[in-house]
């Protein structure tokens, strides 16, 4: 199967420490996406082109790999009297031989579109050239039997330069025959709307709780049951963000940060120092990330509760009642979305001049302890 070369690199498409999106057996959650495909498969009247959309993690490119498997293993009707009675769901099983040549990255039938090496191939490039494209390009216009049907999956269309996204369009417009493409993209918007014109759009929606505890276990991953909600609620319904959560014990660093900003505006500073100096060292960067990710995610939950007059379920204990009295109006809404733009840049700043981690951190608790106390003296 062509496939970006990475040498000994990373998959680029590839959690890390979770199985590849070919190599997951069962798709959790996006029945109504399923569905929509299987009935355009069987009216006979399929598109050619499928833009899969939703957030980054959420089980796009296992539907992608899901949709690639039924096409390369489901015979075409040939409306004989002889044919197979119209499949019934996308499943395929994982003994299949082109479910096994998927997973080994052998299966002729399927193209893998992808950021590969840099220009030097010392690291994985950062967007997928026109060069990648040209290679597509000239795989698909190997001849074919005419019922011979190939899969070209796009992971993800959002790393396409402007080159490759226009050499995309022309496929797109004229497509070579037999060929399907499934386009994933976490940001459509961005994409060119001649593309997204080209496409039928799959939209997928975060996961509920108990798909996102299920998928997760399946991938390698254990969440307690009495975590599901929290778990949903930090992660936004994303498999790929779970992971990271409860890989870096995501959730016990979210009550960490919850204890500490309980007594706002009266800043419980050995707690905070205590805090902010868990992402110090060079070792610790994924966990600086982390608490930088969660910080946001708690401004952004503040924001949203005041603008809706609703505080969302609970993902640490105490949760409800910080935010409720923290953003209980619009006012108190737009200030915290304003604190959250701020300190964004302040972290992006920050991280580019390798400002000590731990004061960068403790300068934005101290903007968010200080936001409270100017919040509260107006009431």
């Amino acid at each position: 199967m062509p496939s970006i070369y990475l040498a000994d690199f990373p998959e680029p498409d590839r959690i890390d420490g979770a199985p590849h999106p070919r190599e997951t057996a069962q798709l959790f959650g996006h029945r109504s996406a399923q569905e929509e495909y299987l009935a355009s498969y069987t009216s006979g009247r399929a598109h050619h082109a499928w833009l899969i959309t939703g957030p980054q993690g959420i089980g796009k490119a296992t539907l992608a790999w899901k949709i690639a498997r039924f096409l390369l293993a489901t015979p075409p009707d040939d409306g004989g009297m002889f044919a197979p009675p119209p499949p019934q769901n996308l499943d395929v099983p994982h003994d299949h031989p082109v479910s096994r040549r998927l997973r080994a990255l052998s299966e002729p039938g399927i193209f893998l579109l992808r950021r590969g090496l840099n220009q030097t191939e010392t690291a994985l490039s950062q967007i997928i050239s026109v060069d990648d494209v040209r290679e597509m390009k000239e795989y698909f216009q190997h001849k074919t039997t005419e019922d011979t049907r190939r899969v070209c999956i796009i992971d993800a269309a959002d790393d396409l330069n402007p080159n490759a996204a226009n050499a995309l369009l022309k496929l797109l417009e004229e497509p070579p025959a037999g060929v399907t493409f499934l386009l994933l993209s976490h940001a459509p918007f961005r994409l060119l709307p001649t593309i997204r014109s080209r496409c039928r759009e799959l939209r997928l929606s975060p996961l509920a709780p108990q798909d996102l505890s299920d998928a997760l276990t399946a991938a390698g991953g254990t969440v307690d049951p009495a975590d599901r909600t929290a778990l949903a609620e930090l992660a936004g319904g994303s498999v790929g963000e779970a992971f990271r959560l409860t890989n870096a014990d995501g959730l016990e660093l979210y009550a960490r940060l919850i204890a500490t900003f309980a007594t706002l505006p009266r800043l419980d500073r050995p707690r905070a120092l205590a805090l902010t100096e868990i992402g110090q060292g060079r070792a610790n960067a994924p966990r600086f990330d982390l608490i930088l990710t969660l910080l946001d995610l708690f401004l952004a939950r503040l924001a949203r509760a005041g603008s809706i007059g609703r505080t969302p379920p609970e993902a640490a204990k105490g949760e409800a009642a910080l935010i409720a009295r923290l953003s209980p109006t619009p006012q108190a809404a737009r200030q915290w979305a304003d604190l959250a733009q701020s300190l964004g840049n302040r972290a992006r700043r920050g991280k580019a001049v390798n400002l000590d981690p731990a004061a960068l951190l403790m300068d934005m608790v101290l903007k968010i302890d200080e936001t409270a106390g100017a919040l509260l003296a107006q009431r």
